[in-house]
């Protein structure tokens, strides 16, 4: 490899450091539903964050919480050194996508059908420690 290719790798790297990620696939909260909650800790202080999961009535921030727990254990593998207290630890960005679709029949007036879309979702929680 050469020279400017490994300080440019070298560099990345210790950019990358300091963002950790989480991703959960397949969960069985509508995206419409999970947004409502993902929009109330975007770019939040972690800790903040996390209150604010735990005091939320909502099915989809028991999900979060465990999703945002994973990545701040996922910033502290990376950091091995770093103490947590320490850091500004800030939600950088929370993605919601939509996921697959279980389709269902059910039975209508007059011998129809109609269709229903179980929705599922994919999150991803960027993590970003800024000192």
């Amino acid at each position: 490899m050469g020279a400017r290719k490994r300080l440019r790798a070298e560099k990345l790297k210790e950019n990358k450091k300091s963002i950790a990620i989480a991703r959960l696939n397949n969960s069985q909260i509508s995206p419409r539903k999970m947004r409502l909650v993902a929009d109330l800790i975007r770019g939040v202080e972690v800790n903040k964050a996390l209150n604010i999961l735990h005091f939320n009535g909502k099915d989809a921030s028991n999900s979060l919480g465990k999703l945002l727990r994973s990545a701040i254990s996922n910033w502290e593998q990376k950091n091995e050194g770093a103490d947590i207290t320490q850091e500004n630890l800030i939600v950088r960005s929370v993605e919601v996508g939509g996921g697959t679709m279980l389709k269902r029949i059910q039975p209508a007036p007059q011998g129809r059908a109609h269709r229903i879309r179980k929705r599922s979702n994919h999150v991803t929680i960027v993590v970003d420690g800024t000192k």
